[in-house]
């Protein structure tokens, strides 16, 4: 306990001494002799390489003003604004805390302003500085951007020396983060000026060179569509993509350039059954995802070949037969460090703490795989303890497990087969139940997707989730702002309505309430709308129902029903609308509604005149259910 209370004081004297031997640093940069403050950046340089704690000292002691000062200034020996820009950039290598000290104190625009010298040496060394802070998490992209003239000055830079090439591909890569960014680079030449790079003979040069590809070309159709085009000495450019997945080729060049492929094909232009994508894009990322790669290998594999067949079941069939994919994600349940890093005691403690990136990347993969074929969903469901695994995804502590963990449930409840057998035992719908209790809007609006599945009438689960409260959850959706969880909200109710009970349909109308049911009956969206409808179809079935619930929200109903009848709305939301009259014409005492209504029954001969066939049939099935019965009013 002493030991403890003398550690203080001790410290303080301490960090007073180290402080006392850094201040001499920073009052020779204030010399009046310009020789002697060369000398002293020169031995500052040499005192802060490698040293965390002196680069801190300096920063505080103020020393990043100076050296700024002295950078810009134009008396300054060009020695000496390249050494000030080294040590910047020796600073700048320290922590995050340094990164924002630096930009604090405006070392962007100072170094920006210092590539216009026609030096090329004290060029290299202000974009070395430059790259170093923009690859920074802290370092705000934007900053790049605000002087319109620097984009083209760093291109027509680029081609100056090997380091200009590397520092300046490195920078556009780590600063193009949305559409507008990947606008400027692309309207400033960046393909036709990148594109040489790919067969540089420096390594660092290429892999950098590549990285601006992919980012250049996610979700972007108009880049994809020229990259498509660019010739590089002769090649087309997906051609150099391919030789750089071969397998001789560094790990990260592989998958990079699987990336760019993958972006491409994704935004159309590269055909799905292209040669270059099957026989050679896929293959690549789904080696990724074995156990010899490294985790992050394997999380960046598995969710780029997620996103590549997301939309492509062909794709997913030949994806889920190559090398054992299925089984192999199992793994990243288990193995969060490939064997050749166990022997490296920081690689497993890092592995440990990321271990949840790989769980997501495999409930993301998993997802994308069962979307669409019902043998690969079983096949998914047969891993070992699958279900459990997403089960127990769905509490963990990271939202983003939880969500592709709900990912996953919802593209496997989408098989009738699995909603009977594997979702029942495994009573999947109370985890799911609790995920719906305050979670964020994309983690809800999955969640309600999937319990749309679990409440179809074939669904076992339909009932436990009955009796669980579950009609109060959903109507408190559709009051949600979002108009796909409303969408939702409304579609599991619909759902629940089919074929059910009196009592299951009067509380819905009850918790719903008639005010929030013609609310979703004007709602702008036109799939709130249709579903709205589609559950009131359902509420007004059987003889006994329509009845009971057209005697006692008889007149409301038929204000919507006319309201919609006469509005702008799409042949779809008219159809339906004239299924759910022909509902209410099917009751005993319901029909009367209609048959009291001479401009209804107006517009039923109306629309049986109607140019659309659809329309026709719905609105001839009113006048056939109205006079079903031979009743004195039916001629």
């Amino acid at each position: 306990m002493m030991a403890c209370l003398l550690e203080a004081p001790l410290r303080i004297s301490v960090l007073s001494e180290v402080t006392a031997t850094s201040r001499h640093y920073v009052d020779r940069l204030f010399d009046p002799d310009p020789q002697n403050v060369l000398q002293g950046v020169i031995d500052m340089k040499n005192a802060v390489i490698g040293n965390n704690k002196q680069k801190a000292n300096l920063i505080v002691l103020g020393a990043v003003p100076r050296l700024l000062y002295l950078l810009q200034q134009s008396s300054s020996s060009l020695e000496l604004r390249t050494e000030c820009a080294v040590v910047l950039g020796s600073l700048a290598m320290g922590t995050e805390n340094n990164i924002k000290s630096l930009v604090d104190c405006h070392i962007i625009p100072a170094l920006l302003q210092g590539l216009l010298c026609s030096d090329l040496i004290f060029i290299e060394a202000c974009l070395r500085c430059l790259r170093t802070v923009f690859i920074s998490p802290v370092t705000p992209v934007q900053l790049l951007y605000t002087d319109p003239t620097v984009i083209p000055h760093l291109m027509s830079l680029l081609s100056r020396s090997r380091h200009t090439k590397e520092y300046i591909t490195q920078i556009f890569a780590h600063c193009c983060k949305t559409p507008e960014h990947q606008t400027v680079l692309f309207n400033h030449s960046a393909i036709q000026n990148i594109a040489p790079l790919l067969i540089s003979p420096s390594d660092k040069v290429r892999m950098q060179a590549l990285k601006c590809f992919s980012v250049l070309a996610y979700e972007n159709t108009q880049v994809s569509m020229t990259l498509v085009n660019v010739l590089v000495d002769g090649e087309q450019l997906s051609q150099v993509f391919v030789r750089m997945m071969q397998r001789d080729k560094p790990i990260e060049m592989q998958l990079t350039a699987a990336k760019c492929l993958t972006y491409m094909c994704r935004a159309g232009a590269i055909r799905t059954d292209d040669n270059c994508i099957i026989l050679k894009t896929l293959p690549c990322l789904v080696r990724m995802c074995s156990k010899e790669r490294l985790l992050e290998e394997r999380v960046e594999g598995a969710e780029t070949l997620a996103y590549l067949m997301e939309p492509d079941v062909e794709l997913q069939r030949i994806a889920s037969f190559t090398d054992h994919l299925v089984s192999m994600l199992a793994d990243y349940f288990k193995y969060p460090s490939s064997v050749s890093a166990i022997t490296d005691i920081k690689r497993l403690d890092h592995d440990l703490k990321h271990a949840h990136e790989l769980r997501q990347a495999a409930f993301k993969l998993y997802a994308s795989l069962g979307s669409n074929d019902e043998d690969i969903r079983k096949k998914i469901t047969e891993t070992e303890n699958m279900m459990d695994r997403i089960v127990s995804g769905l509490s963990e502590s990271s939202i983003k497990v939880r969500l592709a963990a709900v990912r996953c449930l919802h593209s496997l409840s989408r098989s009738v087969q699995q909603l009977r057998t594997s979702f029942h035992d495994h009573a999947v719908w109370k985890p799911l139940m609790k995920l719906l209790q305050n979670a964020p809007d994309e983690v809800l609006v999955m969640a309600s997707s999937t319990l749309c599945n679990l409440l179809l009438e074939f669904s076992p689960s339909k009932e436990p989730i009955l009796d669980s409260g579950v009609i109060e959850l959903l109507c408190s959706l559709t009051q949600s702002d979002s108009p796909a969880l409303r969408v939702n909200g409304i579609w599991a109710l619909m759902n629940m309505a089919f074929q059910a009970d009196q009592k299951v349909k009067v509380e819905i109308v009850r918790a719903l309430g008639t005010e929030q049911l013609f609310r979703l009956l004007s709602d702008p969206d036109t799939n709130v709308l249709m579903k709205t409808l589609g559950l009131l179809r359902n509420l007004l079935s059987t003889r006994p129902h329509i009845d009971q619930i057209m005697s006692s929200h008889g007149k409301q109903i038929m204000q919507a029903v006319t309201l919609i009848l006469e509005g702008e709305h799409s042949i779809e939301v008219k159809e339906q609308t004239l299924c759910i009259l022909a509902n209410i014409a099917d009751g005993n005492t319901a029909k009367e509604l209609i048959m009291t209504n001479d401009d209804m029954l107006q517009k039923i001969k109306y629309y049986m005149g109607h140019s659309n066939v659809k329309l026709q049939l719905a609105a001839t099935f009113c006048i056939s259910n109205l006079i079903w019965n031979e009743e004195d009013d039916s001629p």
